[in-house]
């Protein structure tokens, strides 16, 4: 009888764990699952850079039956455990349900953008998580240019030549930045739009951006930004958004057509539908051999696990943990 192992999570974590267990594992005894929502890995650092038309869209993505070799690919979303049955609940994208059976269960579910409670966000901006949103913003500059060039009306100019991000991690001002590139080039076609003038604007609550990394490298960065004419708003937070205006929580109103919400992410929220522990954060808590707490059975890797890092906390939710993770 075959040995069934279930990965839920087709990003960098699922994918180099599957890598490394097609590897490790007797191919005549075990079987390999992975389910995940698309049958491609993204390779997330790169959006800004297909947002910004300097990669192609099918360059930041890699399908999955290219670099699995005998791993079973099923499409869909786990949205249901069973512990003691040792089962997930697979529903699929036609909308059938069905139970796989598992002997080891790998939780890599990813995260999804962290939505706060801000009036209007929900309605009025885009993310940056997925190849669709990037493609998308690309889109929509495009237009905002377009737009603008036609219009007479100096305020509605103003309101389509003004975009806003929210965010000041490695996300938000890379998208920034290669999206201010990507335009400075396309204004040039837009006679009116150019005479016009764009403004970008980052709001950031805390009183510097890219956590992740060094402060003086930090410093660097928002320098070189600002050095570019990018209006950088730090110790500020979105209050209210519009279809046409950004409120922040200095009380300046922003008139804009483009919010950008890149403020961090969230485990994703299938993991509430799971017979799983959460901490506070909504993480899967695991011991440092990646277990988690309270199971024999079951792992979790990745954006979605609080994983102990060595040097204190747990690991931050970037490719990088999820990269070496996987393996692990």
């Amino acid at each position: 009888m075959a040995w069934n192992v279930v990965i839920a999570g087709g990003g960098f974590g699922g994918a180099m764990a599957a890598r490394e267990l097609e590897r490790i594992l007797p191919r005549q005894s075990t079987r390999l699952v992975l389910v995940n929502d698309v049958n491609f890995l993204l390779y997330t650092p790169f959006l800004p850079e297909a947002a910004a038309g300097t990669l192609e869209p099918r360059h930041v993505v890699t399908p999955l039956r290219e670099i699995l070799d005998r791993t079973y690919l099923r499409l869909g979303e786990i949205a249901g455990h069973d512990p003691a049955a040792k089962t997930v609940e697979l529903r699929t994208r036609e909308g059938d349900v069905e139970q796989l059976p598992y002997d080891q269960l790998l939780i890599a579910l990813g995260s999804v953008s962290r939505v706060l409670p801000v009036p209007g966000l929900a309605e009025h901006a885009i993310g940056f998580k997925t190849l669709a949103d990037a493609i998308w913003l690309r889109n929509h500059v495009i237009e905002t240019l377009e737009a603008a060039n036609a219009s007479e009306d100096a305020a509605r100019r103003e309101e389509l030549l003004t975009y806003v991000f929210v965010g000041g991690g490695y996300a938000g001002l890379e998208a920034l930045a290669e999206l201010q590139d990507f335009a400075a080039d396309a204004i040039e076609s837009y006679p009116r739009a150019r005479l016009h003038g764009m403004r970008w604007v980052l709001v950031e609550a805390a009183d510097r951006v890219l956590p992740e990394i060094d402060a003086e490298l930090a410093e660097y960065a928002l320098r070189e930004l600002r050095g570019r004419g990018i209006d950088i708003r730090l110790g500020t937070t979105l209050e209210e958004l519009g279809a046409d205006r950004a409120r922040l929580s200095t009380g300046e109103v922003l008139p804009t057509r483009t919010a950008v919400w890149t403020a961090g992410v969230a485990p994703h929220p299938s993991l509430r539908r799971l017979s799983l522990p959460l901490d506070e954060r909504g993480r899967v808590p695991v011991d440092d051999h990646l277990r988690v707490k309270g199971t024999d059975a079951v792992w979790a890797i990745g954006d979605c696990a609080a994983t102990p890092d060595p040097r204190g906390g747990v690991c931050p939710p970037t490719a990088q943990h999820a990269v070496r993770q996987g393996p692990v």
